[in-house]
């Protein structure tokens, strides 16, 4: 298993932003940046930095709320999820890209990263994470139901990393049509694109408010095949 993330910071324009890192159980490897649903570097997204270690991956979560503070939400409360609107509607959109882009420039440069680089987000991540890819040159990018994708497809002629995107079919705040402007928009060679079966909106989350198990099972064995193929990690003796 991969050791306990350590406390790190990413230079920026604004000042040092807080971050996560996770090393693999080799010590090196490819490099994630992992981008945070609307409710921060939450305990769901350690986790699923730690899953990432553990198939080889030097992975870096920024703390994208660093200029607000980073407030940490009671997942227990019942108004979670408008804490976590009431939270990004108090970030700059322009500010979290380039954040993201510093995150990414941060990896690359740390030396126990032996491979390309990659961006991995959920909901307000997974469209962060593409506007991240149209902003730069990670050498993947995955997108969990990427909740800002369908104001930014004009962005998706310069995405050109392989690119896996995954969607439930019940997603309340994506319906159907816009799943479907999506998918033509990014369409490609190297683009792979999942629906998954009566999941809603943040599917991947444990939070029983979000969690539909199967397509969680069957969204994250997709991105460990996807990952393997388009971010491989080298063979250790």
């Amino acid at each position: 298993m991969a050791d306990a993330p350590v406390s790190v910071t990413v230079p920026t324009a604004a000042g040092e932003m807080p971050a996560h890192l996770w090393l693999p159980p080799s010590g090196t490897g490819p490099g994630l940046v992992v981008l945070q649903e609307i409710f921060g570097v939450s305990r769901y997204i350690r986790n699923r930095c730690a899953d990432l270690a553990d198939l080889g991956y030097v992975v870096l979560a920024p703390e994208i709320y660093w200029r607000i503070g980073s407030p940490e939400l009671d997942e227990t409360s019942p108004d979670y999820l408008e804490q976590g609107v009431a939270l990004v509607q108090r970030v700059s959109w322009d500010d979290a890209v380039a954040d993201g882009v510093a995150a990414v420039h941060a990896l690359r440069q740390r030396p126990q990263v032996a491979g390309g680089v990659g961006v991995l987000g959920f909901c307000y991540g997974g469209g962060l994470a593409f506007h991240v890819a149209a902003a730069d040159a990670p050498d993947v990018l995955v997108s969990y139901y990427g909740s800002a994708l369908p104001r930014l497809l004009d962005l998706a002629p310069r995405v050109t990393a392989p690119s896996l995107h995954h969607f439930g079919t019940d997603d309340a705040y994506i319906p159907p049509p816009q799943v479907e402007a999506i998918r033509a928009a990014v369409a490609g060679p190297d683009v792979e694109f999942h629906l998954h079966p009566g999941a809603g909106h943040a599917f991947d989350n444990p939070h029983p408010m979000f969690h539909h198990p199967a397509a969680a099972e069957e969204a994250w064995s997709a991105t460990a095949r996807f990952l393997a193929r388009h971010l491989p990690v080298p063979a250790h003796p």
